[in-house]
């Protein structure tokens, strides 16, 4: 499948929005720039944007905060929706159904509220790309950023 459209989970998103230019947060950033200028879609879901930010504003990184305002800002973002709320909450029964939960019984599971998400956008040709591919590529196309090459 050729990838036209890539939903960005929290974990790549933490690391471009990182101010600390280390080797991953340089690639990662190039990574993105590169799909950005063949003219993929880059999808930033309410779901990851929250879970990156509130960590953010825990810790009053206040650099982090506003370079996840700046991402947002330049990229298409993807509210969450009573329809994909819904489908979270079937995902999260049938990985329990099957005995193959992705988080706890108390948690509220954000990686099924992101499945969801990005399932309920209808939007072909889409991975997430992630830096935990093993609860989400059960339910959809999603590798690890690195391996989502632009073409």
């Amino acid at each position: 499948m050729v990838i036209q459209a890539i939903v960005l989970d929290a974990g790549p998103i933490g690391i471009i929005t990182n101010p600390n230019l280390s080797p991953q947060s340089v690639a990662c950033n190039q990574w993105l720039q590169s799909h950005v200028k063949l003219g993929n879609r880059i999808i930033i879901p309410e779901i990851a944007d929250y879970e990156v930010r509130r960590e953010l504003l825990r810790a009053n990184k206040k650099k982090g905060v506003a370079r996840l305002d700046s991402l947002c800002e330049g990229l298409e973002y993807l509210p969450i929706t009573t329809m994909a709320m819904r489908q979270a909450a079937e995902l999260w029964a049938k990985a329990r159904q099957q005995g193959q939960p992705t988080a706890g019984d108390k948690m509220i599971d954000g990686d099924m509220i992101l499945v969801a998400q990005s399932m309920a956008s209808a939007i072909p040709n889409l991975a997430i790309a992630t830096t935990n591919v093993r609860h989400l590529s059960r339910f959809i196309t999603a590798d690890l950023w690195q391996n989502i090459v632009a073409n």
